[in-house]
């Protein structure tokens, strides 16, 4: 019998996006799928629009606002297949994503999850800039890890696709967080599988540039996620696997933290700023342009930042 996919898509005010999205879901070249879609409490027409695409494979559940991770943790209770494939509700398959990576993970070990290739895009998916990263290769959970935080790259959610087994193992979404919630839960899904397969030609599609979605409007709660994802994800890598490697990591990730709130949220700053020093430093340096990186030598980033923020308000 082949393997069933389980497509979870949560959707909130997402009209203009939802439709080209479902499509994608349903042109897989891999044909055993079912999609389930929670709708998240929209206030335009995003749950009308998603209804018509519901038949015997595509579910359609509604439920109060109560954020992404609750939305793909109903869809994830409701999912009955051996993998899961999450989409957000304005992002794209291609069409033959899933086949490749079902095709590839028969002959990888159990409990292998398998990533892809993934493009960004502002208009149309044609349109879409793929940029080779150092984590665009097949990895142990931790070396994936370390590679993503030492400035690697990143995985969006819907480049994954995760045996049932190791989602199981990985729990659910932790819905208190409301920034950065994809970061942690990956980091648990990596921990608890065998290693990472990275399938060439198994293409997605990410839209950026959004007036209004779930990862913009940041506010101070959302900084506060942020930096409780970041001390959550680097204490799971730490009990994985405690060394001078992974420490390093560690510390790079709270501190490129620090140069992208520096000089606001103080509080956050000093937190962040004793993670590092007890994990042991990190040789990170702060981005900018050039105007930034000549006052950054002659006054030091902490004088430049606060001088960029004055100009700039």
């Amino acid at each position: 019998m082949k393997d069933l996919v389980s497509i979870l898509i949560p959707s909130y005010n997402s009209e203009r996006w939802i439709a080209e999205t479902l499509e994608s879901a349903l042109a897989q070249t891999w044909k055993y799928t079912e999609i389930i879609v929670v709708d998240d409490g929209s206030t335009d027409a995003s749950f009308e629009i998603a209804t018509r695409f519901e038949s015997s494979n595509v579910k359609i559940i509604r439920q109060r606002n109560k954020g992404a991770s609750a939305a793909r943790n109903t869809a994830l209770k409701q999912a009955q297949g051996d993998f899961i494939q999450y989409l957000d509700a304005d992002d794209i398959l291609d069409t033959n994503k899933i086949e490749i990576q079902i095709n590839r993970l028969s002959s990888e070990p159990s409990e292998t999850i398998a990533a892809g290739a993934w493009g960004r895009f502002y208009d149309v998916p044609q349109n879409a800039h793929f940029m080779r990263e150092d984590v665009w290769m097949s990895l142990s959970p931790v070396e994936w890890i370390v590679t993503s935080w030492l400035g690697g790259g990143m995985m969006p959610c819907h480049a994954w696709l995760t045996p049932r087994s190791v989602a199981d193992k990985a729990g659910f979404w932790d819905e208190t967080l409301c920034l950065n919630d994809d970061g942690e839960y990956f980091t648990r899904v990596l921990l608890n599988s065998s290693g990472v397969s990275f399938c060439e030609g198994a293409q997605v599609y990410y839209r950026s540039g959004l007036p209004q979605s779930w990862s913009r409007g940041i506010k101070t709660d959302s900084y506060e996620s942020i930096y409780r994802s970041i001390e959550l994800c680097t204490a799971y890598l730490l009990a994985k696997e405690d060394n001078s490697h992974t420490r390093r990591a560690c510390a790079t990730h709270f501190q490129r933290f620090i140069y992208s709130i520096y000089p606001n949220f103080p509080h956050l700053v000093r937190q962040a700023e004793a993670k590092v020093k007890e994990l042991g430093g990190s040789d990170l340096k702060p981005s900018g342009g050039h105007l930034f990186q000549v006052t950054s030598k002659a006054l030091g980033w902490k004088r430049a930042k606060r001088i960029q923020q004055a100009v700039r308000s």
